[in-house]
């Protein structure tokens, strides 16, 4: 059996040279933070700007955290060929609410306890109660919102997940090929999401990618591929 390919998403984008160095690695996705709590923040006017230097077939995600219906849909309609990610709180019927039903896509995070309690997450369940997010995407449970650059443990995940999943929290360019050899054959397809796994090097560098990062964890992913098809 051929499997798709992993899809890749570089999240947290703030300036115009990282989304160029997002597109020129190969990205499929690029994500905007918009809760004003990260350090990555942008606003929806700034993610429309950045957004518009996307050429076809890559997709901007606006990444929110219990933000108000009206705002995530006004936020979709001003960022062209956006999809929501959601982050909070939201139930299904919020998720729905702020994408009007059909209208806009979305995926759903699901935040996986680290350690051993990972074991203890309920993936099948919670992709069920979620059918309609175009994706499961899977990051840490940590305090607040967003993985913090922690991988949870993947192999406690179950063994077989009738959903898109996407894997984010803590993937580096050196660890998400064990990612995605440990995740590819479990769901429908897999797709990858980083942040600071790119970002430059030092304090106070959050939402400042090095390009060559990028182009470094794009290529584990091909290899990564490839492996499977060898």
């Amino acid at each position: 059996m051929t499997l798709p390919r992993t899809r890749i998403k570089i999240c947290g984008l703030t300036r115009e040279a990282d989304v160029d160095a997002a597109i020129e690695a190969g990205a499929d996705a690029v994500g905007f933070v918009l809760y004003r709590a990260s350090p990555r923040a942008v606003t929806a006017e700034r993610a429309a700007e950045l957004a518009s230097r996307l050429p076809p077939f890559i997709t901007p995600v606006l990444l929110f955290v219990n933000e108000e219906a009206p705002n995530v849909m006004a936020s979709l309609i001003r960022v062209k060929g956006a999809i929501a990610q959601f982050h909070g709180e939201e139930t299904p019927a919020e998720c729905e609410q702020s994408t009007g039903p059909g209208r806009f896509r979305y995926m759903r995070a699901a935040r996986i306890p680290l350690g051993a309690a990972g074991a203890g997450f309920d993936l099948v369940k919670y992709a069920s109660d979620y059918s309609h997010a175009q994706a499961i995407l899977l990051d840490a449970h940590v305090e607040g919102y967003g993985g913090g650059g922690k991988a949870f443990d993947w192999s406690l995940l179950p063994p077989a997940v009738d959903a898109h999943l996407v894997l984010s929290g803590g993937l580096t360019p050196a660890n998400v090929s064990d990612g995605i050899r440990i995740l590819r054959t479990r769901c429908k397809t897999l797709s990858v999401d980083v942040s600071s796994g790119v970002e430059i090097d030092g304090p106070g560098n959050k939402g400042l990618k090095d390009a060559g990062k990028i182009r470094q964890f794009v290529a584990a992913v091909r290899a990564a591929d490839a492996s499977f098809s060898s």
